[in-house]
């Protein structure tokens, strides 16, 4: 959950871009989920990507192992200025999903549909 003054209250879902020092996209991938949530995650598979005229973004279907709010170490959680970050978990149920502002807008319509679906695969990965 994001909080940020003067800005509603909304969810984002962990993430970043890939570094000179990361191997891979995958390695970029675990060390985003480490250091924003202190988790460990399977990488299932690439989920959805968005485009637009100057950005391009990857979304992963990951199954989330473990995490930590105690232990969280990304630059964006001591950056002035920047809001709280609230690790929180949300039901991957188009309930659960229809109860938080997630962002980007564009995600969130497309999580709805494939759990609406059925297409995110055995279980519901968070």
């Amino acid at each position: 959950r994001r909080t940020r003054p003067g800005i509603p209250e909304y969810w984002v879902l962990p993430g970043g871009g890939v570094e000179p020092d990361d191997a891979s996209w995958e390695a970029a991938l675990h060390r985003e989920i480490h250091e924003e949530i202190a988790g460990e995650a399977d990488i299932l598979r690439l989920f959805h990507t968005m485009e637009s005229d100057n950005d391009r973004q990857l979304f992963y279907l990951a199954r989330i192992a473990t995490w930590s709010f105690e232990d969280r170490t990304g630059p964006e959680l001591s950056a002035e200025g920047r809001g709280e970050y609230t690790l929180e978990e949300v039901p991957l149920t188009v309930e659960g999903l229809s109860g938080i502002e997630l962002k980007p807008e564009e995600i969130a319509h497309v999580l709805q549909g494939a759990i609406g679906a059925g297409s995110l695969g055995n279980g519901s990965p968070r």
